[in-house]
């Protein structure tokens, strides 16, 4: 029998503290799955966190933090879906309840960059993101920024 691909709504996403150690430990480990060292790992004490799990097995996270690059806008600074739970929306649906944080935190706009990651490209095409250049660029020279504002 082939293996069935889990319904998407089997999956669970909920905000986190991670201020508490044992989610910060959870973040940070969904963190090294996903993105294998490529990327430091953030403050999860700073910010909104997220984590989408499977049953009771943490399977992905995102996170957003106040932006330090443009006034009363939110910095969608991370999100990671472990390998074998690609493909069920999601990176899709934490950008709309990071979207849901953004608005109740009166923030005008969500920001973001990706590099090289044409699926995260793709989904913040998905989400109503729009590509735009910054007056100070602050990633790597073919990084992709990504801007959103809320209504």
């Amino acid at each position: 029998m082939a293996n069935k691909k889990p319904n998407p709504a089997a999956y669970r996403i909920r905000e986190v503290d991670g201020n508490d150690d044992d989610i910060a430990d959870a973040l940070s480990e969904l963190h090294e799955l996903t993105f294998l060292g490529a990327a430091p790992v953030p403050e999860f004490d700073q910010g909104h966190w997220w984590i989408a799990s499977r049953e009771t097995t943490p399977v992905a996270f995102a996170g957003i933090v106040p932006s330090t690059h443009f006034a009363n806008a939110g910095y969608f600074c991370r999100v990671g879906v472990l390998g074998q739970h690609c493909g069920h929306g999601l990176q899709l649906r934490m950008m709309r309840v990071i979207e849901a944080r953004a608005r109740l935190n009166g923030w005008c706009s969500i920001i973001s960059d990706t590099t090289d990651n044409m699926h995260s490209a793709n989904n913040f095409i998905r989400a109503g993101y729009h590509l735009f250049s910054p007056i100070n660029p602050w990633a790597w020279p073919n990084t992709l920024y990504w801007r959103k504002d809320m209504k």
